[in-house]
């Protein structure tokens, strides 16, 4: 994901693959495979993890040269499409929930290079150790000086929840949780979307494009709705989902490079890969002015000889599909360059 920019807040010529690779510095490729080995089996199993996924050293390492650079993309498309509903947003702080080794700060002073202050949560010392390091090396001057916070969210319960929020955790204007939920108990999942909720006027939750993952960020959607926010993305609407039922699942696809690092430590030789992913974003009125799309584009459209086909989420609620032929003119180009997760005019 290679940046520019000169300003205090923006990155300099820095991708996030150097700056990675920077921080790994003197990590060996086979036990960098060998930590990534198993945290791929780990977010495969879809359970929770009975201990902390990146316990030790050696995890973290793994982590960053196999999830960063995916998480990061991730990110970065989710906070595109909120920006399209509400394109006057621009947020100046960031409360990141399990903030890993940084990739959704990354993200976030990517997409918005004006973003002043920057908060990560994180269980893990060696993650915070590691994660400075990185960002140290990402040119960027408000990623330079983030705040690293050791903290992890405790068992759970409403006296918990009221503790933390008045006396630990600062407010913000966009706050996030990716790849965090599938590693909390039930409670805790509930717990964390309360926090974000009570520390931010917009709320970014992220989770793998599983089953699994979009039943957490269904729960987590409900919850917002419940306290007053509005859906931004990638929903058209704040009815029950159509694609909550045996067999499917809502999910988006963020596509990545892959350095020659991610290759040997995943063991694999194709460059790219698609990190899927669900999501829901979530906004208070006050926080900017939302323009929901007619629908959304939530398949890889289909294109053959004159006709492109469409699987769309609509704002009444439903689940469609649209065929596009060349007689349609202009629309027929636009659906030729519609791409999986876009907002479409319906």
């Amino acid at each position: 994901m290679p940046v520019t920019g000169s300003s205090q807040g923006q990155l300099a010529a820095v991708s996030l693959t150097d700056a990675v690779e920077a921080g790994l510095a003197g990590q060996g490729i086979a036990s960098l495979s060998a930590g990534v080995q198993r945290l791929m089996t780990a977010y495969r199993s879809g359970e929770v993890p009975d201990a902390p996924v990146m316990a030790g050293r050696s995890d973290v390492a793994a982590y960053a040269a196999y999830r960063m650079p995916a998480t990061a993309a991730a990110v970065t498309a989710a906070l595109h499409q909120a920006q399209l509903a509400m394109p006057v947003w621009q947020p100046s702080s960031l409360l990141d929930f399990g903030a890993g080794t940084g990739s959704v700060a990354w993200a976030v002073a990517h997409e918005f290079p004006d973003v002043e202050r920057i908060t990560m949560l994180e269980q893990s010392q060696y993650a915070i150790r590691l994660g400075q390091s990185i960002l140290a090396h990402s040119g960027s001057r408000v990623l330079q000086s983030a705040r690293w916070d050791q903290w992890r969210l405790p068992a759970g319960g409403v006296q918990v929840r009221d503790e933390l929020t008045s006396s630990q955790l600062p407010s913000a204007d966009l706050a996030t949780a990716a790849y965090v939920l599938g590693e909390l108990t039930q409670q805790q999942q509930v717990d964390l979307v309360q926090l974000a909720a009570a520390t931010a006027p917009v709320v970014l939750l992220i989770e793998p494009g599983t089953p699994a993952g979009h039943r957490r960020i269904l729960a987590g959607r409900s919850a917002l709705i419940e306290a007053g926010y509005r859906v931004v993305a990638p929903c058209p609407h704040e009815l029950t989902c159509p694609l909550a039922i045996e067999g499917d699942w809502c999910h988006f696809a963020a596509r990545l490079q892959r350095s020659a690092m991610h290759r040997r430590a995943k063991g694999v030789e194709l460059s790219y890969e698609d990190e899927k992913f669900s999501y829901v974003a979530a906004a208070l009125t006050r926080a900017a002015r939302c323009d929901l799309p007619p629908a959304r584009i939530v398949r890889r459209p289909q294109q053959r000889k004159g006709l492109v086909t469409l699987d769309l989420c609509a704002g009444d609620g439903a689940s469609k599909r649209e065929l596009v032929s060349k007689s349609k003119g202009e629309v027929y180009k636009q659906a030729r360059k519609a791409s999986w997760g876009d907002r479409w005019p319906g």
